[in-house]
């Protein structure tokens, strides 16, 4: 039997189970906490079962496989995950969420790049580009979004624990004085039909908004680095025409995924039959996303990085009504820390080699621990 999440060989090729892992649909896996789940391994089947409403995500289920030996969060089990009330949290977040609030972020992220390349490019030797860029400016970022004061904002990214009481009382501050920020519109959103997100759909969204839109990006634009650091003509190639940086983000993410699906661990509360397959009712099963952006039925040579890669959408932030609402802002971010890196730093390097590298050993998150880099002094203009 497999173990999952699949371990990497080495920073920059993927797991060898991914290969011919799709000749069989549906595989059989062990978990970090010993259960057992199945697998779910091809783009379509994929795509069909997150769209399915006999698949919950609800885990308070006494005969559910468990992710890991830890113990799920209570917090977590004050919000319902599946419809109808988690169709209706997502239609309030979308009104406040909108993709008119991220695009007139930009010019700011821009401005926040800026700045922390300046400060980078002070430094004599080499830098961690997750510490030096690619924590400060996400978070920065997230925290802009939100309306998180820029006094409070080094809490974030450090060792300490996540903020579930700081964002509990960053709610009360901003009902009582809003701004022009998420937090305070999500607070003032409303829905004739269903009324106000309660107190603690609130303070999870919130909660969640943050971390999840600063972790996974930071160590998806210093893994996206790696790689393309690691593919020289594909980085000369976006180097040349900065417009491709668009689609290069949607192959990254489809290459270079720093997150397991173990997050995506379901319940099937009916039989499914998904062409050749049937889950049975009462299974746990995984929608592998590492595997459907690597399944060559969806992804010609899907091993191959190719930045110009045209036709299905990788599967990355998920597909259904567990979407990322995150996506638009992280696309935005990810486009444009990649640009201005690339523009300011031409001689761009590894400070150490490619296989010094190290990944996080967390079973959902498997970014680089650090990605040490340098680069040549740029060439002085002629006199």
């Amino acid at each position: 039997m497999l173990r999952y999440p699949f371990q990497w060989p080495s920073p920059v090729d993927q797991p060898a189970e991914l290969t011919g892992l799709h000749e069989c649909p549906l595989v059989e896996v062990e978990l970090p906490s010993g259960d057992t789940a199945l697998l779910l391994t091809r783009y379509q089947d994929i795509r069909a079962l997150l769209a399915d409403p006999r698949v919950s995500k609800n885990r308070d289920r006494p005969d559910m496989a468990r992710m890991t030996e830890r113990k799920t969060k209570v917090f977590q089990r004050q919000v319902d995950m599946d419809p109808p009330a988690h169709t209706r949290m997502r239609r309030l977040i979308a009104k406040a969420f909108t993709a008119t609030r991220v695009e007139a972020l930009r010019p700011r992220i821009e401005e926040i790049a800026t700045g922390l390349l300046d400060q980078m490019s002070t430094v004599d030797g080499p830098v961690d580009l997750n510490s030096a860029y690619s924590y400060p400016l996400t978070i920065q970022v997230i925290c802009e979004l939100l309306g998180v004061p820029p006094e409070e904002r080094a809490h974030f990214g450090s060792t300490s624990a996540p903020p579930w009481e700081y964002m509990r009382e960053l709610i009360e501050r901003k009902r009582a004085e809003p701004g022009d920020d998420l937090v305070s519109a999500l607070i003032a959103v409303r829905d004739t039909e269903d009324g106000r997100l309660s107190a603690e759909e609130l303070h999870w969204w919130c909660t969640l908004l943050l971390l999840a839109g600063y972790e996974t990006t930071a160590s998806q634009l210093s893994g996206s680095v790696v790689l393309l650091l690691h593919h020289p003509g594909e980085l000369a190639r976006l180097r040349a025409r900065p417009g491709l940086a668009p689609r290069a983000v949607e192959e990254l993410l489809r290459r270079q995924v720093v997150g397991s699906s173990l997050s995506m661990l379901r319940y099937v509360t009916e039989d499914i039959d998904l062409g050749q397959v049937r889950i049975p009712r009462g299974s746990s099963v995984i929608p592998a996303l590492d595997s459907a952006n690597a399944d060559p039925a969806a992804f010609d040579c899907p091993a191959a990085l190719d930045l110009g890669r045209a036709g299905r959408q990788q599967l990355t932030f998920s597909s259904g009504q567990h979407f990322c609402l995150g996506a638009p802002l992280a696309r935005v971010v990810l486009q444009i820390a990649l640009t201005s890196l690339l523009a300011r730093f031409p001689g761009l390097r590894l400070a150490v080699p490619t296989s010094a590298l190290r990944r996080q050993e967390d079973a959902f998150f498997q970014g680089f621990t650090t990605v040490p880099v340098t680069w040549s002094p740029a060439p002085e203009e002629p006199r």
